[in-house]
């Protein structure tokens, strides 16, 4: 009877992980043998075993990842120009702890919005919010949310993110707003949280994307001074994966 008072009390405080440990435990004959402190330190690491757990979860359903990409999974062996001892150094996470950016170029397919997602997966993984979006989706978003009086909520939920990945940069030239819309983003974020850019189009091109001098030189001047530059080779990997796949299906 005092064990289901006990259990009915820990299911009240919500503390499932603690009671489901105690009842393995009770129901386990042999747990006996061990002393007070190792059982109740079984019961207390299952609680919070399942607590980092569902805080990943959380984390990893915020960020919206485009990929389920992960810093393990990387492939290092074709030739694309990637160190793997600078992403086992990036994997630690001390980038993002430093307020420092990360920025990865390259042709199309080489791979860079995988690594990104990778990146932001780890800090996830890491116990740090991160949050991935396409630069031209954010655009319209930022301009929705200007119309509707969302703005500060949306720029607020950008700032939280510890990571904030921006695929695809440069995709088209930047118009008026949109400059302005990146340089109030990157202002909020600079020296507080870090941010991964991925792009095809190499930093010295940039300036002629972002097309007004003055705003570019105060976007490059808080986003690249800072940053982890990442620059890929080679062809594409989505076409590399292809032809394997049709040499494997006629056999040669």
């Amino acid at each position: 009877m005092l064990i289901e008072q006990t259990l009915d009390k820990l299911y009240t405080m919500k503390l499932n992980a603690m009671a489901d440990a105690l009842k393995e435990l009770i129901q386990h004959p042999h747990t006996q043998d061990l002393s007070f402190e190792e059982r109740f330190g079984l019961i207390v690491d299952r609680q919070w075993t399942w607590k980092e757990d569902r805080r990943m979860k959380r984390l990893l359903q915020i960020a919206h990842l485009k990929i389920n990409a992960c810093t393990e999974d990387i492939d290092f062996k074709t030739p694309r120009g990637l160190d793997k001892s600078v992403i086992l150094h990036l994997a630690g996470c001390d980038w993002i702890r430093n307020g420092h950016n990360i920025i990865i170029t390259g042709p199309t397919g080489v791979g860079k919005t995988y690594l990104a997602c990778a990146l932001a997966n780890r800090a996830c993984r890491m116990g740090l919010q991160s949050y991935y979006t396409r630069l031209p989706r954010l655009f319209q978003e930022l301009t929705i949310a200007r119309a509707d009086g969302s703005y500060p909520k949306l720029m607020k939920k950008l700032l939280k993110a510890k990571v904030l990945v921006l695929d695809d940069l440069g995709l088209a030239p930047m118009s008026d707003p949109e400059r302005r819309d990146l340089l109030e983003v990157i202002e909020d974020r600079h020296g507080t949280a870090s941010t991964i850019v991925a792009t095809q189009l190499p930093i010295d091109h940039w300036h002629e994307n972002i097309g007004n001098s003055t705003v570019a030189d105060a976007i490059l001047d808080r986003l690249v001074h800072n940053a982890h530059k990442i620059q890929l080779k080679g062809e594409s990997m989505r076409k590399l994966r292809s032809n394997l796949t049709e040499q494997n299906k006629t056999g040669k």
